[in-house]
């Protein structure tokens, strides 16, 4: 099981990561304002049910690399690393541009439990993300791996549905602001790939 150090440095980073607004903030920020602050936390229910298919891929998967050999490990880990680079890179070199549209129809809230369960069930680069992000606090040392990566997930999914229901609950402030200025929108792309890089650096340095 990860110690206490481990699981306060990797609280620090998953907030850091999920302050910075992505796709699915934006489904639940845009279901806010179309139907107001509970359908927004349906939403955010449906999208973290839809994280725990994650948690539970990631953890199968790395296992089995792990138990395969523990040099593929290690390359999984690295290769998390060159993903949050790129990820990062990715972000600062992005122009202002259109977000991609979301349905703002009224919905019933099963209906939007079950489309943020999608949304971020069936969303590969989510499950990228969680492949190359949960490994990088594990320690085969420190028992088995997969035990480990459920207790991270664990972790993410409840940081993570305090910061969405934030979102959703200031839905109809944060809203008009975000998705109205171009500026406000680069100046998040500039911010979530600042952590991004900052991220894989400090774990490039918990290597050495």
């Amino acid at each position: 099981m990860p110690d206490l150090v481990t699981l306060s440095l990797f609280a620090a980073a998953t907030l850091a990561l999920l302050v910075v607004p992505g796709p699915a903030v934006l489904f639940i920020v845009t279901r806010s304002v179309a139907q107001g602050r509970s359908a927004g936390l349906v939403s955010v229910l449906g999208v973290h049910a839809g994280s725990l298919v994650h948690v539970a891929a990631a953890a199968l998967g790395v296992s089995a690399l792990l138990a395969a050999s523990a040099t593929a490990f290690t390359v999984v880990k690295w290769v998390g690393v060159a993903y949050l680079v790129w990820l990062g890179a990715r972000k600062l070199l992005r122009r202002g541009g259109a977000e991609e549209a979301v349905e703002v129809g009224e919905h019933s809230r099963r209906r939007m439990f079950w489309e943020g369960f999608v949304v971020n069930a069936l969303n590969p680069k989510t499950a990228i993300f969680f492949l190359a992000f949960l490994p990088q606090f594990t320690d085969p040392a420190a028992g088995p791996v997969a035990a480990q990566i459920l207790v991270l997930g664990v972790v993410w999914i409840v940081l993570g549905m305090a910061s969405d229901g934030t979102y959703a609950m200031l839905a109809s402030t944060l809203a008009g602001r975000i998705r109205g200025s171009v500026r406000a929108r680069r100046r998040l792309d500039v911010g979530s790939g600042v952590v991004y890089l900052g991220l894989a650096a400090w774990l490039t340095g918990e290597k050495a």
